[in-house]
């Protein structure tokens, strides 16, 4: 299994980033799917999942900020970020899993830094 985020950037406080992740390695169509993120201090947490299906859910914190997506043809999943916190700053790794409370060690992620 193979898990790789990118898209991840230095942006001010109000910006946008999209982030993407490419998958192999298992049937990515058929498995929920989530965004985490672990910050200097925090453990991790999660910020959006995505059914097989499409349906979708978000932590309360998020406040319609955040957009996830799935392209199961392309085995990718997407994380549209808009009105970017500075406590939006984190490395970002999608999971496998509704409301994934874990990732896999080998998952690469992606830096999210909110600053003006």
């Amino acid at each position: 299994v193979q898990m790789v985020a990118s898209g991840g950037a230095l942006v001010q406080p109000g910006g946008s980033l999209r982030l993407s992740c490419a998958t192999s390695g298992f049937y990515f169509s058929t498995y929920p799917m989530s965004w985490v993120r672990e910050a200097p201090g925090k453990g991790l947490e999660w910020v959006a999942t995505i059914s097989s299906g499409g349906d979708t859910d978000y932590p309360d914190f998020v406040q319609s900020r955040l957009t996830i997506s799935r392209d199961n043809a392309k085995k990718s999943l997407h994380l549209q970020m808009n009105s970017l916190k500075t406590e939006d700053t984190a490395m970002y790794f999608c999971a496998i899993g509704w409301r994934a409370g874990s990732r896999r060690s080998t998952a690469q992620g992606t830096q999210v830094t909110v600053s003006s």
